[in-house]
């Protein structure tokens, strides 16, 4: 993991509940926003700077960069993401881990009942909203995009 910057360590090192509240907060506000597809409540998780990287973005915007930069522009992608969602895009994740100011967690191929996509979600949080938001694909997630299952 990359050395926190200043600000990041100096709000770990508060440490306080309302870091450790916000963390959980979005841990499970996310999770609920992309079940539902509710285009809302997962924006009011983003701060107005935000940034999302993913293999994603390349795939359904036809980018060169898998970068999208601010509140408007990640509002248009993911409301693109919600509306071409595959099946195997399910949600099975147990926990996460953090730093105060770093939350990450995976969704893990294997699963109970088959396999999902294969995912890590990464996110810097800031004032209680995701300031950078990195998502990371596994070989079958990845695989999805090049042999074409994966929905545009």
């Amino acid at each position: 993991m990359n050395q926190p910057t200043a600000a990041t360590r100096a709000e770990h090192e508060n440490g306080n509940e309302h870091t450790a509240g916000a963390v959980a907060r979005i841990f499970q506000a996310w999770d609920e926003a992309l079940g539902a597809k509710d285009l809302n409540a997962s924006m009011a998780l983003y701060r107005p700077d935000a940034t999302l990287e993913s293999p994603l973005v390349r795939h359904l915007l036809g980018t060169a960069e898998g970068v999208v930069r601010g509140k408007d522009d990640l509002r248009r992608f993911v409301e693109i993401v919600f509306a071409n969602q595959p099946p195997e895009r399910r949600r099975l994740r147990t926990t996460y881990l953090t730093d105060g100011a770093i939350l990450t967690w995976e969704y893990p191929r294997v699963t109970g009942d088959g396999e999902q996509m294969d995912i890590v979600e990464v996110m810097e949080i800031r004032d209680g909203l995701i300031a950078h938001h990195r998502v990371y694909w596994g070989w079958r997630s990845v695989s999805m995009l090049s042999d074409g299952s994966h929905p545009r």
